[in-house]
């Protein structure tokens, strides 16, 4: 740990958060905090050294990771629950209302946090060009604030979500003893070809294009702070050199629903997640972990 990083307010929060919920293990909350429904989307391109992936930098005053290098995504949104938005979304049959606001959240998020826009004109085969996305970026900061909703901007612009280019990713839970908890749903999104992702500068300050491999690196070598779920799907992200080989694995692999659990051993806690998850043997110290903020 470099002297930057054990002076970041972030690490020091997650250093006192480590001794409080190791003292927890022994007298774990009872009962465990509800789940929050929430969505990420990663957005993968193929770049001239590999896949690239979208992540934004949180802002220091979020409420969760924050100053984080994340993926794109937030919490569901009661609007995103709307039984009738199943109209105005494409490839969505045999997907049961909670999955559906699931993926309605994830693309809502992605266009408020990142001025991509993953949708159609009604009617059209192709997802909005960039000439049309530049209409409708008024909207972008409107649904940030809720002065609109999502019901109301695909009504009026003649919009159908394109639920169908989500695959599915991944699926994680927050542990039982943690006062935030989320039920998180991961997707991968080919990034239409003609759309510029950027950050809000609300929520996140800073955005770039990065690899796993990268990224990975910056975070051990203390350039970067990124918690632990992220890093854990970046390395599976990682195991595929382009978009084809990555959607081709979901294709032909199942979704394991990884909830982290904590191992005492004496006077050490470890984190760990079942191996069949598919993210290798993952036993690490509780300290080191970037989890909370």
């Amino acid at each position: 740990m470099n002297t930057k990083e054990r002076n970041c307010p972030m690490f020091n929060k997650l250093k006192f958060l480590s001794l409080y919920y190791t003292f927890h293990l022994i007298k774990p909350f009872k009962p465990p905090v509800p789940l929050k429904p929430a969505s990420t989307i990663l957005l993968i391109r193929d770049g001239d050294e590999g896949l690239e992936v979208f992540m934004v930098v949180r802002h220091h005053q979020t409420d969760f990771a924050s100053g984080a290098l994340v993926f794109p995504g937030g919490k569901v949104d009661p609007q995103d629950r709307l039984h009738e938005m199943r109209a105005f979304c494409d490839g969505v049959d045999g997907i049961n209302d909670y999955s559906l606001s699931l993926r309605i959240a994830a693309i809502r998020e992605v266009f408020e946090e990142c001025g991509i826009l993953l949708a159609r004109i009604n009617g059209e085969n192709f997802l909005v060009n960039a000439e049309q996305l530049k209409a409708l970026e008024i909207y972008r900061d409107a649904l940030r604030k809720k002065e609109i909703y999502m019901k109301d901007f695909v009504i009026k612009e003649n919009l159908k979500l394109a639920c169908d280019q989500l695959h599915h990713f991944a699926h994680w839970i927050t542990p039982e003893m943690v006062p935030k908890r989320f039920d998180t749903h991961f997707y991968l999104v080919q990034t239409p070809e003609d759309q510029i992702g950027l950050h809000d500068g609300h929520e996140s300050v800073d955005s770039l294009w990065i690899t796993p491999q990268t990224a990975l690196r910056e975070a051990k070598e203390g350039k970067r702070i990124i918690i632990f779920p992220t890093r854990m799907n970046l390395k599976k992200l990682g195991e595929n050199k382009t978009i084809r080989e990555a959607i081709q694995f979901l294709n032909s692999s199942s979704i394991y629903k990884v909830m982290p659990k904590f191992v005492r051993n004496g006077l050490n806690v470890y984190l760990t997640i079942p191996e069949k998850a598919g993210y290798g043997k993952i036993n690490e110290p509780l300290e080191k972990v970037m989890w909370w903020n």
